[in-house]
């Protein structure tokens, strides 16, 4: 799998459309960089860029873009809603695949340094990246903005950490650093500015000081006015969306807003967003509201045309993202946006006339263990299929609140399986690349061995994942073999063996890889658990077939 890394520079032009596609086609022209969004808010003055590639190519995209705005934006004209300091106000490397924190902050301090030595600006570095505890949040680097920047430079404490300590006024100063997906999430009222400034002081977690802090951990917020859309705003940061999700910043500010008697008129998100975090949304909300609908295109926005009563319920509604600009899910979440990274095409997304001639051809890859995911990936399907056979109908309207607990399980399961075809090929493709690599030296040798080791157990890993995922659908479907549609008796016997035929498959499949593992503690704790879930696997399947058989017409 390609390394992929998000790129998130914030400009601080939002008005002049020249600019804002100059500094675009800058990007958008970098080898091996993929634009993917440019977020323009004229109130704020400030554009947001969104683009992604390996490691070295953003940093170089990074650089094309801070050398057009260089000749094009003047810090000492500049004026706008959001806080900042410098022409390229914060440009952020964010890992998203086969890259980890370390590598991105090693890619900010790649871009500060080259940005300070060609430019001759002063940068930080934050986040993830920071030298100092004091430089780790933004605020605090950015405190008292543009302005403050001739006085704040003279101050040792505030030495740049690249460039130098002097004031460039068409530029101020920049920040760069590593940290994870931040999501820009505004929520928009009926209000004044300082109304909705209250509302901010009152979620964000620094709340209004040390000694009256805020409820939400890892929010930031301030409150400002759009006069182009003649609404303020609730400006919220969300560093850790694992951590306070998207619906709890809503959530909070309505409640917010009710208790000062103002309405919210639905929110905005800035760039892009993690798939997660909608889905997390809309889960809450279908908990909520008691709703059950199992897709992720219809939790993330359901089609107007062909689902007007569900639309209501999507979590796009919900949020009221629609509010100042259409949402496209295609265009604003990042999973759809961002490349495979590879000529190669998915395993999964293949036809399956194709998958099977792939699996019969002369290659090792794919093989068993992609087989094997198939297979039971194919049961938890049949398994949710009957249950949505029997959900709904007028003659089991008894069964409908055990349906709803017993169907998600099974396609989830789906899902997760279905990953796993290709997590097999790629896990046997990373051990087969291990094996390529040089030993001339001891040095060599070593890295080879670990790269070795780490290949095996990863190859382990895959189809271990997949026996716990059936093991866990095992109970579900002893109870879906006693109530379900009798109609569907065959699909759920079908189900029953493809889930213990992946089982199977994924057993010979641990054997092999574990063998040469160098680990014994891991590889005797591996065995002896891959065994008691094919056994079973194998006894859980025929009380399966029992109970179906058992039961009459």
């Amino acid at each position: 799998m390609s390394q992929l890394v998000e790129c998130v520079p914030n400009f601080s032009e939002g008005n002049n459309q020249e600019v804002i596609d100059a500094i675009s086609r800058a990007v958008a022209q970098t080898p091996g960089c993929v634009l993917l969004d440019v977020d323009a808010g004229p109130s704020t003055n400030r554009t947001v860029y969104t683009f992604v590639g390996q490691p070295k190519d953003v940093v170089e995209g990074a650089l094309n873009a801070a050398r057009a705005a260089f000749q094009l934006i003047d810090m000492s004209q500049h004026k706008g809603e959001h806080p900042r300091m410098g022409a390229l106000d914060v440009c952020p490397f964010i890992p998203v695949r086969g890259v980890s924190m370390d590598e991105c902050v090693l890619c900010a301090q790649a871009f500060g340094q080259r940005l300070a030595e060609e430019l001759g600006v002063p940068v930080y570095l934050y986040g993830e990246a920071a030298q100092t505890a004091s430089r780790r949040t933004l605020p605090a680097i950015r405190a008292g903005e543009y302005e403050a920047l001739p006085e704040k430079l003279k101050q040792a404490e505030w030495a740049p950490d690249f460039g130098p300590s002097s004031f460039v006024p068409s530029w101020g100063a920049t920040a760069t650093g590593a940290r994870k997906f931040l999501i820009a999430f505004n929520i928009n009222l009926v209000s004044t500015k300082e109304q909705a400034h209250r509302i901010a002081l009152n979620i964000r977690e620094q709340g209004r000081g040390k000694d009256k802090p805020g409820r939400l951990k890892k929010v930031q917020g301030i409150g400002w006015y759009l006069d182009e859309k003649n609404l303020a705003q609730v400006s919220t940061n969300l560093l850790d969306f694992e951590v306070t999700a998207l619906h709890t910043v809503y959530e909070e500010t309505c409640r917010e807003a009710q208790e000062l008697s103002l309405p919210v008129v639905g929110s905005q998100l800035v760039g892009l967003v993690p798939l997660k975090a909608l889905l997390d949304a809309a889960a809450f909300y279908c908990e909520k509201e008691k709703l059950f609908i199992l897709e992720e295109e219809h939790r993330v926005r359901l089609i107007r045309v062909f689902f007007p009563i569900l639309y209501l319920n999507s979590v796009v509604n919900r949020l009221g993202l629609d509010s100042l600009s259409p949402f496209n899910p295609k265009e604003r979440i990042i999973e759809y946006l961002v490349p495979n990274g590879g000529p190669q095409q998915s395993l999964v997304d293949k036809p399956l006339c194709a998958f099977v001639r792939e699996v019969g051809a002369r290659s090792p890859a794919p093989g068993g263990g992609s087989v094997a995911a198939a297979s039971a990936a194919m049961g938890a399907a049949l398994a949710s299929m009957v249950g949505l056979m029997t959900y709904g109908r007028r003659q089991f309207e008894h069964l409908d609140a055990t349906m709803r607990r017993l169907i998600p399980p099974f396609h989830a399961a789906s899902a997760a399986l279905t990953q796993l075809v290709d997590a097999d090929a790629r896990a046997f493709q990373a051990y087969l690349e291990a094996t390529k690599l040089p030993k001339n030296t001891p040095e060599e040798g070593d890295r080879r061995a670990a790269a070795l080791q780490e290949g095996l157990q990863q190859a382990v890993a895959v189809p271990l994942a997949l026996a716990e995922t059936v093991a866990s659908l095992w109970p579900a479907l002893q109870e879906l073999a006693q109530c379900a549609n009798l109609a569907c008796r065959s699909d759920l016997q079908v189900a029953a063996k493809a889930l213990e035929t992946g089982t199977f498959g994924a057993y010979f499949n641990v054997l092999i890889n574990l063998k040469d593992v160098a680990d014994d503690a891991f590889k005797d704790q591996t065995r002896q658990r891959i065994s008691s879930l094919l056994q079973e696997a194998k006894t859980q399947a025929a009380l399966v077939l029992e109970r179906l058989e058992a039961r009459q017409e």
